[in-house]
């Protein structure tokens, strides 16, 4: 190959590219991205929003390992918050949600008894996220502490790795999980119905899960990267959040 030849490719190849925001979203954002994805293309036509799914640890790790991405949105703030000290991230984190944990069982359940549902004897398995490594998992554990019902059913955990892992372990093996409130909004879980297969969490029970957002090197001084940067934290991407049972801060 010539070098011209080899330089008029890489030029094409720039162009197909061009309008394209690679963005890093963790996978409890993934009911709602879409929703975003289209207002946000009605606002940019000539811009293509490309998404990439997973837990907010492994999308950190992908980063610091060089993955292409121009901006990431994780489901805590102390990942973005280590991307941004080491350098990786050029923004400082800001908060464009807060998740909501909510309660879900396949059976009918009387949530007016609330925490103390957790004790009921045909209640053996608790779907929950790891505590040590997911957010909504250390949220809902916060939640069981602070409700005094820890040690009667701490034998009953089923640990799951992330959020929506949780959701899986709820609805196929476990008795009841404690799952992110936006896992509810996907077109596959619409026959759950509130006050029968899922109840919200009392949000005192836990502290604020911020979910943070930040601009990484890969999309410094990209115009087209930060109109989505500034669009998520919009008040139209914030109506847009509550829509999918986002708290916003």
């Amino acid at each position: 190959m010539t070098k011209k030849l080899f330089l008029l490719l890489l030029l094409i190849s720039s162009y197909s590219m061009a309008g394209t925001i690679n963005v890093a979203v963790a996978a409890n954002v993934s009911y709602a991205i879409d929703t975003l994805k289209k207002e946000f293309k009605l606002l940019h036509p000539d811009s293509n929003v490309q998404v990439i799914l997973g837990s907010s640890g492994k999308l950190t790790a992908q980063i610091k390992n060089g993955a292409p991405y121009q901006i990431f949105m994780s489901a805590d703030m102390k990942y973005p918050e280590t991307l941004y000290n080491d350098k990786i991230a050029v923004t400082k984190p800001h908060v464009y949600a807060q998740g909501s944990l909510a309660y879900l069982s396949v059976k009918k359940r009387n949530f007016c008894a609330e925490m103390d549902l957790l004790k009921e004897k045909d209640i053996q398995k608790i779907a929950i996220a790891n505590p040590k490594t997911a957010p909504y998992g250390k949220a809902a554990m916060e939640a069981i502490k602070n409700s005094d019902v820890y040690e009667s059913v701490k034998e009953k955990f089923v640990y799951a790795e992330s959020a929506s892992q949780t959701v899986a372990y709820t609805v196929t093996a476990a008795d009841i999980g404690f799952i992110a409130k936006s896992s509810l909004y996907s077109p596959h879980m619409s026959h759950f119905k509130e006050a029968i297969n899922w109840s919200d969490v009392e949000s005192a029970l836990y502290t604020p899960i911020n979910q943070g957002i930040v601009i990484l090197k890969e999309g410094e001084n990209n115009p087209e990267v930060k109109a989505f940067y500034d669009f998520i934290l919009s008040k139209k991407a914030q109506k847009i959040f509550k829509e999918f049972g986002y708290l916003i801060p």
